[in-house]
């Protein structure tokens, strides 16, 4: 007996120990780290912040604990960069350091790590520039990046046509079109605005930005080995990718069948093309695996947030009738009725390149920014941030930042005009981020912004029920700041 409750006690004092030992480890690991608020155990600070407004609560955070601290949304720490000087020294000075895709735990479970958007290293840096070079190198032989666009620009202008003046929601419209180029792009194919394959398409790239968004999609990102085993309506969000999975695959199974390496026809075939040269290589990154994830990457950021800039666009122009009036003017100075917009005309349009410039900082569309992580243990600004932190480049710090932007929450196409009336640039304008990992799909966004923009403001006149004081462009709430209003608009033939 007496040896039993010696053993016991033994057994007790040594788990004692182990966890003491262990937690001696951890606190050393984040020993100077940024300053932050307390995290109490397990839920870290989830109840200091409102996950569905989580930018805005970060930036109320700065206040208190400066431009760099540390947040612990669940069991994962983050440090945060806040303002255009802390995210610069980072993800410019430093991007050797701040270079790496943090962890993004919804995504994490289902995609692993391929693809271009979650994979880091070598595997990131062959995927990130054979898609570069893939989309740059578009229209060789076949059409144009610009004619894709200008074509899907006249089918939407067309559905709008037939609205003749009525007032209507455009968020669908609007997001067929943008999607239906990067289905050009990627598959070579566009779809008709009424195809059910693609009606269910967009509803399930809409409703898993949703989810992410939710409080049940935070929870996830906080808890992802707790709730990837529990129900709720988190769980919705594996059957989307499922289904985009499942889309995909097809196509690249038709792809397969009807291949021509000698006239590739989009980013597919060119994947395909490359898996063919390097199938010997036993370390190769083109494999099916970063095939088909990639093409979900480019799905996502090529439908979603051009079309959400354009609504939102529309939207503050209404509001602005004055300044919808200069940029129409413009183009009837530039380009007339007669002809389809290009994007050589941008350059030749400093005014509408400003309000452009204005209309992308002010909607602030990717406030949080994408994760980034230390590849390596960093002392940065006197802090050390251990290998493989998280950390948020929160750009609405940067798109609004007072030390650069005279009263930053106002519409102010001026800001970016000099005193002749040229375009005057602004470092603090990176919407689409900076550095090495900035958006891979940067150059096709500003294209489509541009282009369809202006192709339906030389067409069309906004009109609005709605006096100009009265309108709402501030975005959707609870929605991470990243989801514009509905609202219905009516487009008159000029």
């Amino acid at each position: 007996m007496e040896l039993d409750e010696s053993g016991t006690l033994i057994m007790a004092i040594s788990v004692a120990l182990l966890i003491f030992i262990m937690m001696w480890i951890n606190n050393r690991k984040w020993k100077n780290m940024p300053p932050g608020p307390t995290p109490l155990p397990l839920i870290g600070n989830l109840l200091q912040v409102n996950t569905t407004e989580l930018p805005q609560a970060l930036i109320e955070l700065a206040k208190v604990y400066g431009d760099v601290f540390t947040v612990q949304l669940g069991n994962m720490k983050v440090v945060v960069l806040h303002g255009y000087d802390a995210v610069k020294e980072a993800l410019v000075d430093n991007s050797n350091i701040f270079n790496d895709r943090g962890s993004f735990p919804a995504l994490d479970r289902v995609f692993k790590d391929y693809g271009v958007f979650l994979s880091n290293g070598e595997r990131w840096k062959q995927l990130r520039r054979f898609s570069l070079t893939t989309l740059r190198n578009f229209g060789m032989g076949k059409r144009s990046i610009e004619e894709r666009i200008q074509e899907e620009a006249r089918y939407l202008l067309e559905e709008f046509r037939n609205k003749k003046g009525s007032p209507f929601n455009l968020n669908f419209l609007m997001t067929s079109a943008v999607s239906n180029v990067i289905c050009s792009i990627v598959f070579d194919e566009r779809f008709d605005y009424k195809d059910k394959r693609f009606l269910r398409l967009l509803d399930v790239i809409k409703n898993s930005i949703r989810t992410v968004n939710s409080t049940a999609g935070q929870l996830l990102n906080a808890f992802p080995n707790l709730l990837y085993y529990i129900p709720g309506p988190h769980q919705k969000l594996f059957h989307y990718f499922d289904e985009l999975k499942a889309f995909v695959v097809e196509k690249i199974k038709e792809h397969r069948e009807t291949l021509d390496e000698n006239l590739p026809r989009d980013y597919i075939d060119c994947f395909l093309i490359k898996m063919e040269e390097e199938k010997n290589n036993p370390n190769t990154e083109f494999h099916f695996q970063n095939l088909y994830v990639s093409v979900i990457n480019l799905f996502f950021a090529g439908t979603e947030t051009a079309s959400a800039t354009l609504r939102s666009s529309l939207r503050i122009l209404q509001k602005y009738p004055k300044v919808l009036a200069k940029v129409q003017e413009e183009i009837d100075q530039v380009i007339g009725q007669n002809r389809c917009p290009s994007v050589e005309d941008r350059t030749k349009m400093p005014y509408t390149d400003a309000v452009i410039h204005e209309l992308q900082r002010f909607i602030d569309i990717a406030p949080l920014g994408a994760p980034r992580a230390v590849s390596q243990t960093a002392v940065f600004r006197g802090y050390t941030i251990p290998k493989g932190t998280v950390v948020f480049a929160l750009l609405s710090s940067v798109l609004k930042d007072p030390k650069y932007v005279r009263d930053p929450q106002t519409f102010d196409p001026s800001r970016f005009l000099d005193e002749k009336g040229s375009l005057k640039k602004n470092d603090i304008s990176i919407p689409f981020s900076i550095g090495k990992r900035n958006c891979l799909g940067e150059g096709l966004a500003r294209m489509e912004i541009f282009l369809f923009l202006i192709t339906i403001l030389q067409n069309f006149n906004l009109k609005s029920d709605e006096d100009p004081s009265d309108i709402d462009i501030s975005p959707m709430p609870n929605s991470n700041a990243s989801v514009p209003r509905n609202f219905e608009i009516s487009l008159v033939p000029r």
